[in-house]
């Protein structure tokens, strides 16, 4: 699922090229009306065993720089998203005996990070919504977890280094990257790895549970 139709298929033709099944849906999570249409649509051709809640958007500043509709968007997408994609995959998972869900939250959840005032806000409720749901459907078989990751190279980073430092692009992605005590930047497979073994069954004794993947940004400074 993803509000950009080209970005959606490109992710279906990726994974349908090594031999798996996949599907591409436009949708914005916003939009309650619109997820729940997709996930019973979903629902009904077979049932939502897992769920991976990915959707994200950033914003940079503090509360005095936040306007009214800046936090708005961010609500939006990180906040309603997140909760509208677990409202609306929550029936089918109860009545297929259980399920897997995790959410991407962000080491902003639990650090306090200079100029991400609107973002953290979005990411601690992630994880707020996170232990919630793993403490309430625990009788349902249906385990909850979330993932915070540092900074991870994505096109996100590369297109805000473009825009905000051009010319100093390679300059200060390195210094970006040297914020994590490992050296460098993750990489969205390694991400996607943790969020692969949560959803699978050797996981199973795991919920409720926030997991860094952070470089040692919490443990290993100084």
């Amino acid at each position: 699922m993803d509000l950009n139709e080209n970005d959606a298929g490109e992710a279906a033709r990726e994974i349908t090229a090594t031999g798996a099944f996949a599907t591409a849906h436009v949708c914005d999570v916003g939009n309650q009306r619109s997820v729940t249409e997709l996930f019973k649509e979903l629902a009904a051709q077979k049932a939502i065993g897992i769920l991976v809640n990915c959707a994200g958007i950033s914003h940079i500043g503090k509360l005095e720089s936040t306007t009214e509709a800046d936090f708005e968007r961010i609500f939006l997408v990180n906040v309603k998203g997140t909760y509208n994609c677990m409202y609306a995959a929550i029936d089918s998972m109860k009545a297929n005996g259980g399920g897997a869900i995790v959410n991407m939250a962000s080491i902003a959840a639990t650090a306090g990070l200079a100029d991400r005032f609107a973002y953290s806000m979005s990411k601690g409720a992630v994880l707020s919504m996170t232990l919630s749901v793993a403490r309430d459907y625990l009788p349902h078989k249906i385990r909850c977890n979330c993932i915070s990751p540092a900074r991870v190279h994505t096109a996100f980073v590369d297109g805000y280094l473009k825009k905000n430092y051009p010319g100093r692009e390679k300059e200060m992605f390195q210094k970006l990257s040297e914020t994590q005590p490992i050296g460098r930047m993750a990489d969205p497979k390694e991400v996607a790895a943790l969020a692969l073994f949560l959803c699978s069954d050797e996981a199973a004794f795991i919920t409720g549970t926030d997991y860094p993947i952070d470089g040692g940004f919490f443990n290993l400074h100084g």
